[in-house]
């Protein structure tokens, strides 16, 4: 779903994001070294990044960060310890009714294949259910926030030593722990 990104916004994607297009959807808003950056701040963009055709209003762009909002609200919960907002709650799963799916046999497996297909409705409603199956599935245990300074971004931490969304960020909390030792010496 990542299609339409600007090249200037383009960062490395935190672990999971390739199996998990709702962590990908929750790390299109992030901080960075010039502030904020979000790959969904107008309607063009955030259909370049759900991979639509037509184009979005204001009030589709309002459903896909209120979407986003959502489902960083159950990862946060999930990572807490504690329950969610019961408003993200209730957003998720309108998002995931809001379009029809059913299961399709394409021998040999399963597929499950939208009434709706390339509608924002099942752009949405795919976004909530992986939502949904990440926080009660077998990934839940693997959500994690990055824990360098300043970073707002999610990964799946598939390796016990890993604490950080990239090695960006990675680098940049070995350097300021460098920075803080130099100081030290010298003070």
């Amino acid at each position: 779903m990542r299609a339409g990104l600007k090249e200037a916004n383009v960062v490395t994607a935190a672990p999971g994001e390739e199996r998990s297009p709702a962590l990908a959807l929750v790390n299109t808003r992030r901080l960075s070294a010039g502030g904020e950056v979000d790959d969904l701040a107008g309607p063009a963009e955030a259909a370049g990044w759900l991979g639509l055709a037509a184009a979005l209003g204001a009030d589709d762009l309002s459903r896909v960060t209120d979407l986003r909002a959502a489902v960083r609200e159950l990862l946060a919960a999930l990572t807490e310890d504690r329950a969610p907002a019961a408003d993200a709650v209730e957003t998720v799963n309108a998002a995931a009714r809001a379009d029809a799916a059913a299961p399709q046999l394409t021998w040999p497996h399963r597929e499950w294949r939208s009434t709706r297909p390339g509608s924002l409705e099942e752009a949405l409603a795919t976004l909530a259910r992986d939502a949904i199956d990440v926080v009660t599935g077998d990934l839940a245990p693997l959500v994690r926030p990055c824990e360098a300074h300043g970073c707002v971004r999610y990964f799946f931490r598939e390796h016990a030593r890993r604490r950080w969304c990239s090695t960006t960020c990675g680098d940049r909390v070995r350097a300021a722990r460098h920075q803080r030792l130099v100081v030290e010496r010298r003070g």
